[in-house]
């Protein structure tokens, strides 16, 4: 009877220990929060302070491509090692670096909340931790931005605009806050607008034929034609014969990307309106339907003078990146 006592004793105890661990696994984790673009750098101060931080600046604060003026990728909060814990671990992002410990890195999902995206650096020295921001800055500018984006549309999601004009000329959807309105539709061209304080934030959709993207000319220089002449025949300027050009004085950014599996163009740029001190950035993606024997040009646009632009047209990133082929 002792025997069989005990065994019962240390079942019931090691089931109770299995039950909390599996509770711990299976806790739900309380949401995130933090501004988009807002990133947490957990580090030492003496480290902020010297060569780490200037390495982490240079990659986490760097110019983002395509606008008018300097802004930074992410805006950057230095949090002192000793203060990362309770509310400051539920940024949605954070980098955090170690020194003295072995060189490497790691990419966290959900650490602390969710959704959060953590990256853990560690060098013995400065140098070490310079060479992987060198060797993976890029890989991890693409984690915390697809998780700020994914947040961005999550916000989105919550109040939309119908998709259906869209649908109807084109065969496409967006996911497009309800503030957004349809400005004009037309057989091969919609374009929806949106109001803020001092500005507008613009988005187009059109298509064109393949041959009028892939000619003899290299593809920057077909689309640079095709978007003016779109804002010619399109996007007026305030007096009579002005109209949307793409500016001159800046070549975009073009880089060839896969879109949800079809090849396509995404070009960042700077538009003005000639002799009217209107101008500001847009982003565009040029998507090789062949099936319609056609490329579908959605771009969309800001324009917010002497004003931040980086967070509007980071809206206007999440909603193209929305795009649906309904068909």
């Amino acid at each position: 009877m002792r025997a069989l006592l005990f065994c019962f004793i240390l079942t019931f105890c090691f089931g109770c220990q299995d039950n909390n661990s599996k509770s711990e696994k299976t806790a739900t984790k309380s949401s995130s929060s933090g501004n988009i673009n807002s990133l947490n750098v957990v580090m030492e101060t003496k480290d902020w302070n010297g060569a780490i931080g200037e390495n982490v600046r240079s990659v986490f604060a760097a110019e983002v491509d395509g606008l008018p003026q300097v802004e930074p990728l992410f805006n950057l909060n230095h949090l002192p090692t000793e203060t990362f814990s309770g509310f400051a671990k539920k940024n949605r992002i954070f980098i955090k670096i170690e020194t003295n410990k072995e060189q490497g890195y790691k990419i966290l999902d959900n650490p602390y909340a969710k959704p959060q995206k953590g990256i853990l650096i560690y060098g013995q020295n400065p140098k070490e931790i310079a060479e992987i921001l060198e060797e993976k800055g890029e890989e991890f500018i693409h984690e915390l931005k697809k998780t700020e984006l994914a947040e961005k549309s999550r916000r989105i999601r919550k109040s939309t605009k119908s998709p259906q004009p869209l649908i109807d000329h084109f065969g496409v959807s967006l996911n497009f806050p309800s503030a957004y309105r349809y400005a004009k539709e037309e057989k091969d061209f919609i374009w929806m607008r949106k109001d803020i304080p001092k500005g507008n934030l613009e988005l187009l959709v059109y298509e064109v034929p393949i041959h009028l993207v892939e000619n003899e000319n290299e593809p920057i220089v077909n689309l640079i034609k095709i978007r003016d002449s779109i804002g010619k025949k399109h996007i007026p300027g305030p007096r009579e014969g002005q109209f949307m050009i793409t500016e001159e004085a800046y070549m975009p950014f073009i880089k060839s990307i896969n879109f949800k599996g079809k090849n396509a163009y995404e070009v960042k740029g700077t538009w003005e309106v000639e002799g009217a001190f209107m101008a500001g950035p847009f982003l565009l993606y040029a998507i090789k339907d062949e099936v319609n024997q056609r490329y579908l040009i959605a771009e969309g646009f800001v324009f917010r003078p002497s004003k931040s632009k980086r967070d509007q047209i980071f809206e206007i990133e999440a909603i193209l990146k929305s795009l649906k082929f309904e068909n």
